[in-house]
């Protein structure tokens, strides 16, 4: 049965997903090009809708099937929404940086409340627990993976694909340890419905409703997984590796020159291959290739070898940094 919940929510995002680029096309949602796009065409935005509707369609059938635990339902369909609505708010009108950050700590909190904060976590053969200070790292942590996954959709089926990725996979990797499992892999099936659009060239943009509400969600599975199985966050880390490097070292290097982190910019590594090779597919392949050759050993290593999990977590994101700064990740632009 679970077989077919994962084809209908995939095929339900997909007739959904062109819905909303028909209606987008309508009422003139549009993507249009400027100095800071990675693209060229106008585009449809807000078809990332589908995937949050689908995957809370589907969660919340689940939860009253009670296949779902309450905590981990309520964590994921109370902070996604939340976190969805801003993005939805934003696509269609600028909404305040202040508003949506607001938005987002409370949606993190509102999380690590559900869930009883941040699990334990294995360093070498050892349980650590953070107690109170664990709400603290744990809703930096979401706010960012939340945030960082709205900075890496900026070219065709990255994002999705990503997604489909770090959810399938660790749906996969933790298909008896973790009630979040069944979860994960409904957040992929709504992701492959979206690609089919979002595959370059793409014909409709996800849009901030959802690349932040994926970001949100992704957090949530790690954290929720991690009560059952305290590897689980090095292997969720490890699998979104691509993402965290890029991201986190885009980020610094802005901050070191000090600009302003929030404004929009083109200057991660993938945006500087994009343009380098001319091609979104080539880097959205490549990307992929990353996470299927390297990414994806890894983390099956890391659950194989728990108390070197934090070492494997290293191991991997080390050639990463390497290859985002050979890219160009952070690099000032120079725009014409």
């Amino acid at each position: 049965m679970t077989f077919w919940i994962l084809i209908a929510a995939a095929v339900f995002s997909a007739l959904l997903t062109g819905l909303l680029r028909r209606y987008a096309l309508r009422t003139g949602l549009i993507d249009r090009p400027n100095a800071r796009s990675s693209h060229s065409i106008p585009t449809p935005r807000g078809g990332g809708l589908a995937i949050v509707a689908t995957s809370l369609f589907a969660m919340t059938l689940l939860f009253v099937w009670q296949w779902l635990p309450a905590r981990l339902f309520a964590a994921l369909a109370g902070g996604g929404l939340a976190v969805a609505i801003a993005g939805f708010i934003d696509d269609r009108h600028t909404l305040p940086a202040r508003i949506r950050f607001a938005v987002h700590v409370c949606a993190a909190l509102w999380c690590l409340v559900c869930l009883g904060g941040l699990p334990p976590m294995l360093l070498d053969q050892r349980l650590v627990t953070l107690g109170w200070a664990g709400y603290v790292l744990g809703t930096l942590a979401i706010v960012w993976v939340l945030n960082l996954f709205n900075f890496m959709d900026g070219i065709d089926g990255i994002a999705a694909s990503e997604a489909i990725f770090v959810t399938g996979a660790g749906a996969v990797l933790g298909a008896t340890q973790s009630p979040a499992t069944l979860a994960a892999a409904i957040v992929c099936a709504a992701c492959v419905g979206f690609l089919v659009w979002n595959w370059p060239p793409a014909k409709i943009f996800m849009g901030d409703v959802g690349s932040g509400y994926l970001g949100f969600s992704i957090a949530v599975l790690a954290l929720a997984s991690g009560q059952d199985n305290p590897v689980a966050i090095w292997v969720w880390l490890i699998l979104g590796g691509t993402f965290f490097v890029d991201a986190t070292v885009t980020l610094l290097r802005r901050t070191l020159r000090g600009e302003r982190i929030h404004e929009a910019h083109r200057s991660h590594a993938y945006q500087w291959l994009a343009r380098r090779h001319g091609s979104h597919l080539a880097v959205t392949a490549s990307v992929l290739a990353v996470n299927v050759l390297w990414l994806l050993p890894a983390a099956w290593l890391a659950t194989q070898r728990p108390s070197a999990a934090v070492w494997i977590l290293a191991g991997a994101y080390i050639p990463l940094v390497a290859l985002a700064l050979a890219a160009g990740a952070g690099r000032r632009e120079q725009l014409t």
